[in-house]
């Protein structure tokens, strides 16, 4: 638990953390009808805003809840969750829910939405993980159709996160029914096969990860190729994997389902996209701290 206390914004308030209540009836809380976005802070400027913002919208009109506020004044309240509390580089958590109305399937016209924000602590891209890799499983995907969507409801995560961990793992991969590699529980996963950077494309079984965009960002600008299709684990000339994730950058993975990936160590690709992201993330901290304000 941190130390000094944590103050979080709710429906129109900046209350301390032990204080932050939404009803019991909120929709969000009976029936997971709500979304949310994790946007890391370094040193106060905001990695990628726009896209997650963009993305906070798709997801709201994928479900149709209304907005809680202009996007202007969205930004603002980002800027004050941030500096109200104590940390560096944060995790900033939004969510949204359709609000508060009796318990019924059928969606009550004219609810306000509830608006809570949040701030964490962001670690720093671990370095326990680079001389081993990760280890991971696979699991038949038991998630809802619209994984674009980036809904509360994630308890089919949780319980794959815990399968995981019960297996000393540090993740687990889910599989559609012909085998192919989707995404992890709080990641996405891509391989390198033939030399190229593959990944599954972005459709209803997958969420588009801001640093999975980056890393394909970073690998044009390395002169790697970049293919987005379905892959499996068993592709000949399949030589690394790697997941990609706001706490995490880039990580190798070595091991999935007890079988090493490659030779079954860090592999050049992967630590080349690792080595680029950390430069442009430490980048991005520095300018932060120079300016002494929010981008």
């Amino acid at each position: 638990m941190d130390a000094e206390p944590l103050t979080a914004y709710v429906n129109g308030h900046f209350v301390p953390m032990a204080e932050a209540m939404v009803h019991i009836e909120d929709r969000g809380f009976q029936f997971a009808d709500g979304i949310y976005e994790v946007i890391a802070c370094f040193g106060g400027n905001f990695l990628d805003l726009d896209q997650h913002l963009a993305r906070l919208q798709r997801s709201l009109d994928a479900v149709a809840i209304p907005a809680p506020c202009a996007d202007a004044e969205l930004r603002e309240l980002l800027v004050q969750i941030y500096q109200r509390n104590p940390f560096r580089d944060a995790m900033v958590y939004v969510q949204i829910t359709r609000g508060v109305a009796a318990r019924a399937h059928l969606i009550t016209a004219g609810l306000t939405p509830t608006l809570v924000l949040t701030a964490r602590r962001l670690p720093a891209p671990s370095d326990a993980k680079l001389a081993q890799g990760v280890v991971g499983i696979t699991l038949d995907d038991i998630r809802w159709k619209r994984c674009d969507i980036k809904s509360i409801a994630l308890l089919a995560s949780v319980l794959g996160k815990q399968e995981a961990m019960q297996r000393d793992a540090d993740e687990a991969f889910w599989l559609d029914r012909e085998g192919h590699v989707l995404e992890g529980c709080a990641t996405n996963l891509l391989a390198v096969i033939d030399g190229k950077l593959v990944t599954h494309p972005l459709d209803h079984q997958v969420l588009g990860g801001i640093t999975r965009h980056m890393a394909l960002e970073l690998a044009d600008e390395l002169a790697i190729t970049v293919v987005e299709r379905p892959w499996k684990l068993n592709e000949q000339n399949l030589t690394e994997c790697m997941l990609t994730s706001t706490t995490n950058a880039v990580l190798p993975v070595c091991r999935i389902d007890g079988k090493p990936i490659g030779d079954g160590v860090p592999g050049t690709i992967t630590m080349r996209l690792r080595a680029a992201m950390c430069k442009r993330l430490a980048q991005l901290s520095a300018q932060g701290s120079a300016q002494g304000s929010l981008a």
